[in-house]
């Protein structure tokens, strides 16, 4: 299933949609992207919508759109230019610590720790918790899609184990488990559209800065330890947050058939964690410590990014207003 093309946020994404609505590889199309504007903000709107178009050739594709467009030279071109810019400003907010006194600090939760999970558990409203859903579906509805490129790039135990981890991720064979499959059902339980993409345009730059950055990661093979660290802490971080969307949904009354998604990952992230930690990342650095660098850069950037969607989230809900670009 492909997604539809949003409408534009900016000069950008403007020139790239128009560029993408005719065919790949013309003379006119390589001159018009080589003169698409730049965009002002790396963490903004215009830029992350852009990208995120370039990222989605790589996966379910894009509605109308060429196939060609994929590996196209100019677009490659263009989208490598966005990454230098996000990547450099991914670097300049992330400090550089220790990989694992990074890991470790995300495995202390305070008990003053406020996100969209506890309001969500404690005081949210369902359409706050329609919102959160939303947002977390331009994820979700592939999960562990992006991660699954970081297989083909480790070789031995950390591959093997890696491997395991996507097995359950995907469902275990059965494509009713598949993690995907269960964040639709819940979204259907809340009365959402459960379709790929369906949400694209409404969601706004904060949570596209994270599918984009687990994309950048994937798909340079340079950033290989970047996208693991990046994944341990999804792990780390997963099943508490899972344990209170749990409470959260069913306080608000959502069926267990919407429940099901984040009961999967309370007892499922709490063994992936280990795994990760111990097999994939640990092997990895055995056989390469000079990526420990990558791995903390993987793993701090997530934190920095999902920071910053918070922020967004619940500074939008404490002022009564809505968290997407226009209310559901």
């Amino acid at each position: 299933m492909t997604a539809d093309l949003p409408a534009p946020r900016g000069p950008l994404s403007e020139a790239l949609l128009e560029v993408l609505r005719g065919p790949a590889g013309t003379p006119a199309a390589e001159k018009a992207l080589g003169a698409a504007p730049a965009a002002d903000d790396p963490f903004g709107d215009d830029l992350h919508l852009a990208l995120h178009l370039c990222y989605e050739l790589h996966y379910q594709g894009l509605t109308g759109v060429d196939a060609g467009w994929e590996w196209d030279p100019a677009l490659l071109g263009l989208r490598a230019t966005l990454e230098q810019a996000f990547l450099a400003e991914l670097r300049d907010g992330t400090p550089g610590k220790d990989v694992h006194d990074v890991l470790d600090a995300l495995l202390i939760e305070h008990l003053d720790a406020r996100g969209p999970s506890h309001h969500l558990r404690d005081k949210g409203e369902m359409w706050q918790m329609r919102e959160y859903l939303v947002h977390r579906s331009i994820y979700q509805l592939k999960e562990s899609d992006p991660q699954a490129f970081a297989v083909p790039r480790l070789a031995g135990p950390p591959k093997a184990a890696l491997a395991a981890v996507q097995y359950d991720e995907f469902g275990g064979g059965n494509a009713e488990r598949m993690h995907a499959r269960l964040f639709a059902d819940l979204m259907e339980e809340a009365d959402l559209d459960p379709s790929y993409g369906a949400y694209v345009d409404v969601v706004p730059a904060p949570m596209l800065a994270i599918t984009n950055m687990m994309s950048l990661f994937a798909l340079h093979r340079a950033l290989r330890g970047a996208i693991l660290g990046h994944f341990a802490v999804l792990e780390i971080t997963s099943s508490p947050g899972s344990e209170r969307m749990c409470r959260a949904l069913r306080r608000l009354g959502v069926a267990e058939r919407g429940v099901r998604f984040y009961a999967e990952h309370v007892e499922a992230d709490a063994v992936h964690e280990q795994v990760l930690r111990r097999d994939v990342i640990g092997g990895l650095l055995d056989a390469e410590p000079e990526l420990a660098p990558d791995v903390a850069l993987g793993a701090e950037a997530t934190v920095l990014l999902e920071d910053r969607l918070d922020g967004h989230l619940l500074g939008s809900w404490d002022a009564g207003r809505t968290s997407l670009l226009r209310p559901l």
